[in-house]
Order: structure tokens, then sequence, then C-alpha cells
């Protein structure tokens, strides 16, 4: 499964925000560990805002704060806001075959499982996760990584 530039941004947004619950965190910031503009960013966290899963707070000392609630928040919730990851990603030919039949019902389950997991996988978990790997610093290398293969 590949997923857009804005969906993957909310996902490290939405991490980055998580990890300090406490923090009113600048977009800027974001933009910048993560090497996007400020302004794709401000688009990508309003859609944020408007699914009530970070806050945002004008003026000295605003920012964005993470209002969710992690344990229950898992990757399928964010990623909807921004594509249908159901979508049928393997379109049938014109002409329709037992060979094509065959791939179809394959790949129908493999984005069956995909669904599944993304469902299950919540923001929690990938923070102990990231927390085991390195810290909160890991998020941004792991985007810088992602960005590198895209």
């Amino acid at each position: 499964m590949k997923l857009q530039k804005n969906t993957l941004l909310a996902l490290y947004s939405v991490l980055e925000f998580a990890a300090r619950p406490d923090e009113h965190i600048p977009a800027s910031e974001i933009a910048e560990k993560y090497g996007e503009s400020a302004h794709h960013l401000a688009k990508v966290l309003s859609e944020l805002v408007r699914a009530r899963i970070v806050e945002s707070v004008r003026g000295v000392g605003g920012g964005y704060r993470f209002i969710g609630n992690a344990r229950r928040l898992t990757l399928l919730n964010v990623i909807v806001l921004f594509e249908d990851p159901a979508q049928e990603l393997h379109p049938a030919p014109e002409e329709a075959s037992a060979t094509h039949d065959a791939l179809a019902r394959v790949f129908a389950e493999i984005d069956r499982i995909a669904l599944a997991t993304l469902g299950s996988v919540t923001i929690a978990t990938l923070l102990k996760d990231i927390g085991r790997a390195g810290g909160p610093d890991e998020v941004a290398d792991t985007a810088a990584e992602s960005a590198e293969m895209a």
C-alpha cells in the first residue's frame, strides 16, 4: 500500500503531537523537521483539527496539541481522513479471465489484511515502538528515510 504524501505527513504529525501531549507545538517546527512547507502542512493540520485529533491554539505560545485518545486512535483512523483505503487497488481488465480472478482474490485478501492491521495499530502502540527504537527523534529519522524512498 502506497500512501499519499499528505497522509504520511498527517501520521508523522499525529505521532509528534501525541509524543508531547502537554505541549503546543508550532506547525513550523513540524514542517522544518519533515522538510515540508508550513503552508502545505497547514492544510493537513486543518483536517486533523476538523477530525478533533489535534487542537489549534493561536498567539504567543500557541501551536497544535494532541487531543485524541492515543490508545484508541488507529493508523486507519488517520488514513481515512486523507484517502480511501478500501478503494480497489487492482481494477479488473476490460476482459476478465480466470487468471485475473485468481489474482484479484489474492489481492483482495492482502488488502483486507492490510486494512485490519492498520485498524489494529494504535498511536499509543507506535509511540511505545518509537521509544524502544530510539526516542522521539526517531520519528523524524523514519520520515526522512521514507521521503528519500518515495
